[in-house]
Order: C-alpha cells, then sequence, then structure tokens
C-alpha cells in the first residue's frame, strides 16, 4: 500500500507540481460481506501505510460499481444501462472477484441517488476458486511433491503459468470445442523427471486425463470439457445464491442482473447466468473489472449517492437492570448505589436487516447512571450476526447526576460501511472484544 501511495504521488506531482499528501482523500474499496474485523484491518492497514483517518474513507465494492455504471453510459446502443433507469427500478448487483462474489439488489431513487433493498450476501467463490481448481489439475498431474517445488523454487515459471490460464480462463465458454493451449515450462518437465522418476509425457498417458489432455512439446492441450470442469463449483455457487436471492421479497419486481468486477468478464460465467435467467435482462460492462475502481472516485467526491443501506449485523449496547433472581445469572449480581443490579444484559440499538437512512439518527437510548459518584459510562457496544462482536466506548456525562440523556446516534454510513475505528482486538470464547478508538 505504501509503494501505491508513493507511485501515485510522484505520477501526479509530475503533472501536478503544487500538489502534495494532504490534498488527496483515499478511498478503499472493501467486498461488502466483510464483517466489521477485516474492514478494519485494512483501516488499520492504510493509517499504518501513512494515510491519515480523516483522508479515508472505506466504500463497498458492489456499491461502488453499481454507482459507476448508474451514471455511466454503458452501451453504444442508446439503452445507456442501468443509467437510463427511472425511480423505482430495482436490479440485483452481482460483483464477481477475484476472491469474493458479492450480491446485493438496488433500487433507485429520485433524482438518482440509489437504495440498498438487500444486505450484502456471497461467499468466497470468485476467479481464484477456478485458479484452484486448475492448480488442483496441474499438482494431481505432476505429483505433488514435485508441484509443491514447482511453486516454491521456479516462482517466475510458477507466475507465467498462472498468467497464461488467466488469459484462456477469460475466453472459455460453454459451446467451444477443441483445446485449450497452456505452456508448460521446462521447469516442470525436469521437476517431474527427477522426483517422480518418469517423464511428463508417461505420465499424462498413465493418468485418469489421458482421453482430454495431450502434451505437444512445450504445449499442454486440454478439451474444452475438462477446462469448464475448472469453473463448475464456483459457477453453481454463484448461480444458486443468485437463484435463492430471486426469490426474497426484497427482490421482487428485479428484471435486470448488473455483472461487474474481473471474474464478470468470464465468458462462461455470463453464458451460463444468461442461460440460467433467460427472463431477465443481464448487463455486463465493457470495462467491467474497472467498474469499482470508477465508482469509488465517484463515491469518493459524492458520498451521499447512496442514501439508504441495510444493516448486516443486530448492533446492541450492555446495559444493567434490577436483578432478578428468577431469570438473571447469580455471576452477574452486583451491589452500587442504584441498589441490586444484573450487569451485562443488552439493549438493542440496531436489528439485522434494518433499513438505515444516511445522515438520520437511527436510535436513541437513555442511560442512568448506577453510582451517584459516576463521572463517565463504559459502554460495550456490539455487532451481532454469525458471530458475537464487541466493542468498548466511553460515554460522558456533563454532570456528577443521578440521571442524564445520552443520545446514541447512528449514521447509515457508520456501521454498513465499517467506517467505525477498532483496536485491541481480544477474543474470548465465541466473543471479539474491541476498545474503540475514535
Amino acid at each position: 500500500m505504501m509503494h501505491m501511495m508513493d507511485s501515485l504521488l510522484e505520477v501526479c506531482q509530475k503533472q501536478v507540481t503544487v500538489l502534495s499528501e494532504k490534498d488527496i482523500d483515499w478511498v478503499l474499496t472493501v467486498p461488502a460481506i466483510w464483517n466489521d474485523s477485516a474492514k478494519h484491518f485494512m483501516r488499520l492497514a492504510a493509517q499504518e501505510a501513512g494515510i491519515e483517518k480523516e483522508k479515508l474513507t472505506i466504500a463497498l465494492e458492489p456499491e461502488a460499481a453499481s454507482i459507476c455504471c448508474r451514471h455511466t453510459k454503458l452501451h453504444n446502443d442508446g439503452l445507456g444501462g442501468i443509467s437510463t433507469f427511472q425511480s423505482g427500478k430495482k436490479y440485483l448487483v452481482v460483483d464477481a472477484g477475484g476472491g469474493t462474489i458479492d450480491m446485493t439488489v438496488h433500487e433507485v431513487c429520485f433524482g438518482g441517488a440509489l437504495k440498498e433493498l438487500h444486505k450484502a450476501t456471497g461467499g468466497a467463490w470468485g476467479g481464484t476458486m477456478v485458479d484452484t481448481a486448475f492448480l488442483d489439475f496441474i499438482a494431481e498431474l505432476m505429483g505433488k511433491d514435485a508441484f509443491n517445488t514447482f511453486k516454491d523454487q521456479q516462482r517466475e515459471d510458477y507466475i507465467d503459468l498462472l498468467r497464461d490460464f488467466e488469459r484462456k480462463k477469460r475466453e472459455t465458454d460453454l459451446k467451444s470445442n477443441g483445446c485449450v493451449t497452456i505452456r508448460i515450462a521446462r521447469s516442470m518437465f525436469d521437476l517431474v523427471n527427477d522426483i517422480e522418476g518418469q517423464q511428463l509425457k508417461n505420465v499424462i498417458l498413465n493418468s485418469r486425463h489421458a482421453k482430454t489432455i495431450k502434451l505437444d512439446s512445450d504445449k499442454l492441450r486440454l478439451d474444452n470439457g475438462l477446462v469448464r470442469q475448472f469453473f463448475k463449483e464456483s459457477v453453481d455457487k454463484i448461480v444458486h445464491h443468485i437463484s435463492e436471492l430471486l426469490e426474497t421479497c426484497k427482490a421482487e419486481g428485479v428484471d435486470t442482473i448488473l455483472m461487474v468486477g474481473g471474474y464478470s468478464e468470464s465468458t462462461l460465467l455470463q453464458d451460463v447466468i444468461q442461460k440460467e435467467f433467460k427472463k431477465l435482462k443481464i448487463i455486463v460492462p465493457s470495462d467491467s473489472g474497472l467498474a469499482v475502481l470508477k465508482g469509488a472516485v465517484m463515491f469518493g467526491h459524492r458520498p451521499t449517492f447512496t442514501i439508504e443501506r441495510v444493516s448486516k449485523f443486530t448492533y446492541s449496547i450492555a446495559v444493567m437492570r434490577p436483578f432478578d433472581e428468577k431469570i438473571h445469572p447469580v455471576d452477574k449480581r452486583i451491589e452500587c448505589d442504584a441498589g441490586i443490579i444484573c450487569k451485562d444484559l443488552f439493549s438493542v440499538l440496531v436489528h439485522a436487516g434494518l433499513r438505515l437512512v444516511v445522515g438520520e439518527i437511527q436510535c436513541s437510548k437513555e442511560i442512568t447512571p448506577h453510582d451517584i459518584n459516576q463521572s463517565r459510562r463504559v459502554a460495550s457496544l456490539g455487532s451481532m450476526g454469525k458471530r458475537k462482536c464487541f466493542r468498548r466506548t466511553i460515554i460522558r456525562f456533563a454532570e456528577k447526576t443521578s440521571m442524564t440523556n445520552v443520545e446514541l446516534g447512528f449514521n447509515a454510513l457508520a456501521f454498513p460501511q465499517g467506517t467505525i475505528c477498532y483496536t485491541n482486538m481480544v477474543k474470548k470464547n465465541s466473543l471479539v472484544g474491541f476498545n474503540d478508538s475514535q
């Protein structure tokens, strides 16, 4: 990240001589399915690289891509893609990247703004899953020992192999016959011979893939059907998840799928989605791999492009209430000026699935000090999803009084985007503890 910053500043300063670091606001994109901890890790990494937190914004990748496509003409046929969608139009965003697949449902609002109707979902089914299937095939062919040695000691040849497959991966489709040709480095021949004790050609002839692959000099020719098998797990999971998402009430009325991200450039993925969802219009921008990048720049200039989001988690605050021996555990019983109370009870602030409007306060709570001399309140604010996460923040009282009203404002740009900073993460049982740094 530091190298990227230095390179960008060097290029910019050649064109704008008066430009300095303080003139740049940075937008860091992250997969929408990441939890707050993962987003926080990226924020900390950016700060370690020298980006001031006031100059840093976290943007969700499918949202950034949607913003780009919403405000950019995608086709030369005059249709304009989603840029011509009228207020009330709904569409499904599929952000297919290298590592993750993010999906969400957006609705066009008055004035061209966007509203998130369904919280981002997805999984690690991106292009790297196809790469893994291909590499597993090569490892089976060479032998695991030979392949691991090749990967560890012949890095340049290993990277060349991946780059060659990446090019062929984009061109693979559902209909083509014939073969896909992959160049085999000399080091692969030597390692198989040295470690496995036989020539690569003989290994191929004796393998279970003998009928679908052929070695021609330094070229490995793979049957198209075999190459399509590398995509199967990834594509099946994507199609299944799209089907589930379209069946939800939030997706009712969706008639368009917007495909963005580098993996969306795969002809095979496009073909399968078009085949499986024939009744829907499929839009793939010509520069779908750059949609997130361009949208992030737009988002940086105008963070209010999206006016409403959906909370992924339930957020709660730890409170104390009068102890009830019938329902409260004894180890949570304490005595204080307020009487006998039970600690570590949760009061929900925001429920998962709640619609959060940007710029509006979502919840307010009245907090009562449990000690007459108390001048501050340490509140454990937590997010609960598949994991239970907690952060600690200090609320100071204006005076030493028995009652103080404290308004807890939740701007929709905060939790869904992961813009709140955390430090000192400590795992304990199934909980994750945080100390707020802001």
